[in-house]
């Protein structure tokens, strides 16, 4: 493509971006199609000859954009509902365009530095210590992995290097809420500690991790003469948005002599807002903790970032150098391929700094603000309706809560309360996600995106209360 080409069509693209932006509503915002209908409109083979870029945005158009759930629409309420705005996206096409691998330092020294900046940027908006350091993961997946491999690296028992296998290697153990993301397992299989290795502690009437059920797990294990190394607390549970006691959960893990990492992904970001930054008391103590500002700080995915307060033991857990990726003597520098398994490494850090700078501390904690206002108003909506009940407590922007017209059965509520959701989900206007909160089908509405107003909310409660009406049996 020449420049000048790619000018023209460059112009056309930021012009379909500025108008999908502009009205997302204008699409439902879960798709429509059925599974395999996108695959059956695309030729099953290349093309033998290059087309023209024009017939490519005119397939975006027609076959692709119908298949897409729009997670940049304001009234996507489902899971946690996050956003890309425009500055992170203009900073994500200027990486596309340099393209380059922040592996090594001098592989892209301004990807490095500028990593190690808007990190230490985000961590002073957290209000955390100056003692951590951080550096950027896709994923929160990616970060639990990094941060448990950290903590099999604090054991001393030389597992990057005699691996667990063949060995008389006690099993480990790894303690996690019953309400903790299914990472922390994912992480245990990766790393071959195993499922069953990790601890599942009981949680209280809010849905929080039981610090003394947590003491008498580790006390059993220990007895049975299983290793305990890690503790994963959450600040921000993904059903409920709960809050694990941090400051209770960092005293267990110092009485052990176990490795603290903090699971606030989501519930992170509430820090920058200076009124509920105590909400995050007891974090300072962790050993790790992962924060995702492509979450609920506005910028596109993926961007996860992970905090050490000892970053030595995760680049001794995964430093591998061979002659070709060789740094030269007295050259003193970050390489950030030692801090995870991956080698290449993405300029997620432009976005990260354009954001960050773009919207400042205020505008970052106004939106935030908004957010949380318009959770809890719909959760006083909710609780004004008899027939309607808040299941879970409200500490950020995410609500719980469950249809519960009287004379029903559990079994019967929850076959109502699914096809509530999927005939408010069917409307095309909102998308809504559930989860099963003591055992009990479960809505939820969680409130993330940056264009996000209280109307699309309103329109959630109305849609629903609609659903309900229609749904409910006769009597």
């Amino acid at each position: 493509m020449s420049p000048e080409e790619f000018r023209q069509h460059g112009h056309r693209v930021i012009d379909w971006i500025a108008e999908y932006l502009t009205n997302p509503s204008a699409h439902p915002v879960l798709a429509r199609t059925r599974p395999g209908e996108v695959a059956a409109a695309l030729p099953s083979s290349p093309p033998t000859d290059g087309e023209e870029f024009d017939a490519i945005l005119q397939d975006l158009d027609d076959i692709l954009l119908p298949g897409i759930t729009h997670w940049n629409h304001p009234a996507f309420f489902a899971y946690f509902g996050i956003s890309g705005s425009m500055p992170g996206i203009l900073a994500e096409a200027i990486a596309a365009a340099l393209n380059v691998n922040a592996m090594l330092w001098r592989t892209s020294p301004a990807a490095t530095e500028l990593e190690e900046v808007a990190v230490d940027w985000l961590r002073q908006l957290l209000g955390l210590p100056n003692d951590f350091r951080g550096h950027i993961q896709d994923t929160a997946s990616t970060s639990t992995l990094v941060a448990l491999a950290s903590a099999r690296e604090a054991t001393g028992l030389d597992i990057r290097e005699r691996g667990l296998a063949g060995r008389d290697v006690p099993p480990l153990r790894v303690y996690c809420s019953e309400e903790a993301h299914s990472s922390v397992e994912k992480a245990a299989i990766t790393l071959g500690i195993g499922r069953e290795s990790v601890r599942k502690i009981r949680t209280d009437d809010e849905f929080r991790m039981i610090p003394r059920a947590l003491e008498e797990a580790i006390e059993i294990d220990r007895s049975a003469g299983d290793r305990p190394f890690c503790i994963v607390a959450t600040l921000g549970t993904t059903s409920t948005t709960s809050v694990d006691p941090l400051p209770q959960l960092a005293a267990v893990a110092r009485r052990f002599g176990l490795w603290l990492h903090v699971d606030a992904a989501y519930g992170g970001a509430a820090a920058v807002v200076p009124e509920i930054r105590d909400v995050t008391r007891g974090w300072e103590q962790a050993d790790s903790i992962v924060v995702n500002p492509h979450k609920w700080l506005f910028v596109p995915i993926d961007c996860s970032t992970l905090f050490l307060r000892d970053p030595e033991i995760t680049r001794r857990a995964f430093t591998l150098v061979p002659d070709y990726l060789q740094t030269p003597q007295g050259e003193s520098v970050t390489n950030l391929m030692d801090y995870g398994h991956a080698l290449g490494r993405r300029f997620r850090a432009l976005k990260l700094w354009t954001t960050l700078r773009y919207f400042g501390e205020s505008g970052l904690a106004a939106r935030l603000r908004e957010h949380i206002d318009l959770a809890r108003a719909f959760a006083a909506d909710v609780r004004r309706d008899p027939d309607w009940r808040v299941e879970a407590p409200v500490p950020f922007s995410t609500v719980c809560f469950r249809f519960t017209p009287p004379g029903l059965g559990d079994a019967d509520t929850d076959a109502l309360n699914e096809r509530i959701l999927e005939a408010v989900n069917a409307t095309g206007e909102v998308f809504l996600s559930h989860t099963r909160l003591n055992g009990r089908y479960t809505l939820r509405l969680a409130v993330g995106n940056i264009r996000t107003e209280a109307g699309h909310v309103r329109d959630a409660w109305r849609l629903l209360r609609d659903a309900a009406r229609n749904e409910q049996p006769r009597q």
